[in-house]
């Protein structure tokens, strides 16, 4: 006599939930408008540096662990950049997320980029890093905020 189970049991090697790789679930309504925004603030971040002469190189740097939101140049300067956005309903100021491990994980990729990458280029002189915060309205225009040398 045969049974039929209509219940699957898991064998020792499915993984559980919390074992599945992050690129396996589906990103939530809330991450993937988050990651909707941070798209349109960095594009706003863009166009306002070349607006102020900036010349963009490179953009969602990975180094490591961290990625770089945007590097570029002006004159002589390799400048970092951190973006951060806020939309309308945000009751913090963006820099308020930019703390103190924050800001040294940056400074070390940073360290990085120059030696593997910008050394040996010798129209840069040096780094500087720059946070810029872009603020989405509820019409959806874009307020930016550039703090120079702001670590």
């Amino acid at each position: 006599m045969s049974t039929h189970r209509s219940a699957r049991f898991k064998s020792p090697q499915d993984p559980s939930p919390s074992q599945t790789p992050t690129q396996d679930r589906k990103p939530s309504a809330a991450r993937i408008k988050a990651r909707s925004l941070g798209i349109r603030a960095e594009i706003a971040a863009q166009n306002y540096l070349r607006q102020k002469g900036f010349e963009i190189l490179e953009a969602n740097v990975r180094v490591s662990r961290l990625e770089i939101d945007l590097i570029a140049r002006l004159g002589e300067v390799l400048v970092i950049i951190e973006v951060r956005a806020r939309g309308p309903r945000s009751l913090l100021r963006p820099f308020d997320s930019i703390g103190f491990e924050k800001r040294r994980r940056i400074r070390n990729a940073a360290k990085v980029l120059w030696t593997n990458r910008y050394r040996h280029d010798s129209t840069l002189e040096r780094v500087r890093f720059d946070c810029i915060g872009v603020h989405i309205d509820r019409n959806g225009e874009a307020h930016i905020e550039h703090v120079v040398a702001a670590f």
